[in-house]
């Protein structure tokens, strides 16, 4: 009789486990949940040569250092995977810049509040991409200008 009474709490406990369903039947969230089509528009396109990527779900976000010479055109996206008709001109603004060390501005990228942005930068030396405000996903490209010869 005792062994009744623990078998039938665990069936009922295993039977409820298994009716709630798995986690491969859910539908990935957040950055997981982006696919070819709605990846921004920086990532579609495959890396070039000399080009510098930096991504996050999050800011702040530092990275690098980077060796760059030469004239880069920058641009930003933010974007928000859970409503991709955000409208970033009433949000915390895009806040990047380039660090010749951690923490001390160089050269202003972006203080904007906007969904996204290009500017072009004339560089010399090895720098560090600090996005310091932010409050969405981004993605920051750095590509050379046509023909510039790339820092081995």
């Amino acid at each position: 009789m005792r062994r009744h009474l623990i078998l039938v709490p665990l069936l009922a406990a295993a039977a409820l486990t298994a009716s709630c369903g798995s986690a491969t039947s859910e539908a990935p969230r957040g950055a997981a949940a982006l696919d070819a089509k709605a990846k921004p528009p920086l990532l579609r396109s495959p890396r070039g040569d000399g080009e510098i990527i930096v991504r996050a779900t999050t800011s702040p976000r530092t990275a690098g250092p980077f060796t760059l010479h030469g004239t880069y055109r920058v641009r930003f996206e933010q974007y928000a995977p859970e409503s991709p008709q955000m409208d970033f001109a009433t949000q915390t603004s895009f806040v990047a810049d380039l660090e010749r060390q951690p923490g001390i501005p160089a050269v202003r990228l972006f203080r904007t509040a906007a969904a996204t942005g290009a500017r072009t930068v004339h560089v010399d030396g090895r720098y560090y991409v600090d996005v310091s405000f932010g409050d969405f996903p981004f993605v920051l490209r750095m590509t050379p200008a046509t023909g510039q010869r790339q820092p081995r």
